[in-house]
């Protein structure tokens, strides 16, 4: 099966990996050094389980790859539209692609049902450019729990003990398709399941992100470091209380308790990945991870002030270091 993963940073580098030790013919698209560092030496993966030397296709141009049986697209939201514009030659009549993404995903309404059904998310796709480029048919919902950083070009450190890769139908229904993705990442050693709720693993993954994100960006600290302070522990628990509410009145009531989730987040000496964009550089996902979500908690009538007041500062800060730019959606 030849599956492409377009972005191999750290969870695409990771995915590549895993599908590629899985029987894969496995093609990346990359770019700068990490794509230099592919080609000459192949990828690494370091992992508690095992570790991974592949070598796959490596390219910037989609078009040097050819069309695919599948593609993994593991960019960062603001990086999205780039996607939409650069994907096509990867694409053959029947090509799914998965969209292994933070937050709330461009797709989300499409086999929705309900009134609510084929509404847009601005925030995760402004102009509907992925929408009419990629299809929301083709599309599989990915949700992805697994501790990364490129260590060094080349090279992903997997810092999660245990990693799980959730796969889903925006219908609801188990796929072929879903399920031969899911095949290969288990043969390669990932934990990978077929949901027919993908929704709410969806806003399962979501409250981990406002559990610590938007603190960590403000105090530039990992989790496990900034959730020992006891005041920052007690406005991080409102924070997934007001998420877990939200998700409740769209019709996805996550089970749990916040205190639950905030004691993993507290175990984690690990920087969330929009932090890591800050430090790094690099464009923060502001709106799809928080913008959307407190948008859908306007919606619906749902009180989020932790949420609004975290956001509304966080948003400064991406702003202030020219990585955000607040209203583009």
């Amino acid at each position: 099966m030849r599956v492409c993963v377009f972005g191999a940073g750290a969870i695409g580098g990771h995915l590549a990996g895993r599908l590629a030790s899985g029987g894969a013919e496995v093609s990346v698209v990359a770019r700068g050094a990490q794509l230099e560092a592919i080609r000459a030496n192949g990828l690494r993966v370091l992992a508690a389980d095992k570790e991974m030397h592949v070598h796959p296709r490596a390219a910037s141009d989609p078009a040097a790859l050819g069309e695919q049986d599948a593609v993994l697209v593991c960019t960062k939201v603001p990086a999205l539209p780039s996607v939409a514009a650069a994907i096509a030659p990867l694409l053959g009549k029947e090509t799914p692609v998965a969209f292994v993404t933070n937050g709330i995903p461009w797709w989300y309404f499409h086999a929705h049902g309900g009134p609510e059904e084929g509404r847009r998310m601005p925030e995760a796709d402004p102009g509907d450019v992925v929408w009419n480029a990629v299809g929301p048919e083709r599309a599989i919902g990915g949700v992805i729990y697994s501790a990364c950083n490129v260590k060094a070009p080349g090279i992903v450190e997997v810092t999660s003990r245990t990693s799980k890769l959730i796969l889903g139908e925006p219908d609801g229904k188990v796929s072929d398709r879903a399920l031969a993705l899911a095949r290969l990442c288990k043969q390669g050693g990932l934990a990978c399941a077929v949901s027919e709720d993908i929704r709410s693993d969806v806003w399962g993954k979501l409250l981990n992100n406002l559990s610590s994100g938007p603190a960590c960006v403000l105090v530039r600290r990992h989790m496990q470091d900034m959730l020992s302070d006891p005041a920052l522990r007690t406005a991080c628990t409102r924070l997934v209380a007001e998420g877990m509410a939200i998700a409740a009145a769209h019709g996805r009531p996550v089970s749990g308790t916040a205190e639950d989730r905030i004691a993993l987040s507290a175990s984690l000496p690990h920087k969330p990945s929009i932090l890591q964009d800050l430090e790094a550089g690099r464009p923060m996902e502001v709106d799809s991870l928080f913008q959307a979500p407190l948008r859908l908690a306007r919606e619906k009538g749902v009180a989020a002030p932790t949420l609004e007041l975290f956001v509304a500062m966080m948003a400064q800060v991406a702003e202030a270091a020219g990585l955000y730019t607040r209203g583009k959606a």
